[in-house]
């Protein structure tokens, strides 16, 4: 399943990678409106996604969030908390809610690079700045096993469940990168 939804969403991946622009120089300004949009994202879609996960599942989902750390980066950056995000994502069953999950999980790999990157060029750690990019820091790797394990494990791999959390990864990515254009016009990088 995870090479299905790796290949659907490369090109989804790449665009959100182009919008974000975290991997060269970037000002504050602008990684503040990155953090601004994870929070309006997140304070949407981790509710969602604990609402629609069944009772066995809402501890494991509990124990992954980050939406408490980029809450913690805004307040120690003396950054605004935006509004709530408005979503569109179908989170009607295991297998989309999986796809969705697939999307957020993998970008807590991408953080650890970013947090390296934050501490090189803006001097940010996980106590001051840093906190939702270092994510579970040194357990990040352990974690995306176990998702992938989790998800082989609740959700069929048939072709029906592919293209359902293939669509709705897609369904994810897209509303994350809605969120940062409109998070990042006014701030150049």
């Amino acid at each position: 399943m995870i090479e299905a939804l790796r290949s659907a969403t490369a090109r989804s991946h790449d665009r959100i990678e182009s919008v974000l622009q975290l991997e060269g120089d970037f000002s504050l300004a602008h990684y503040g409106a990155v953090l601004q949009g994870f929070a309006a994202f997140l304070d949407t879609w981790e509710p969602g996604v604990s609402n629609a996960l069944p009772p066995h599942l809402k501890p494991w989902f509990a124990a992954r969030t980050r939406g408490d750390m980029v809450r913690r980066d805004l307040v120690s950056l003396q950054l605004a908390r935006p509004a709530p995000a408005r979503l569109e994502i179908d989170l009607a069953s295991p297998a989309a809610v999986f796809g969705s999950l697939y999307v957020l999980e993998g970008s807590a790999l991408g953080g650890q690079v970013i947090s390296r990157r934050l501490l090189e060029v803006h001097g940010f750690t996980p106590d001051h700045g840093a906190a939702y990019f270092n994510g579970h820091g040194a357990q990040t790797g352990r974690m995306w096993r176990e998702f992938r394990q989790r998800l082989d494990a609740e959700v069929d791999d048939c072709d029906a469940n592919r293209a359902i959390a293939s669509a709705v990864a897609i369904q994810t990515f897209d509303a994350l990168t809605g969120v940062f254009i409109e998070a990042l016009t006014p701030y150049p990088l």
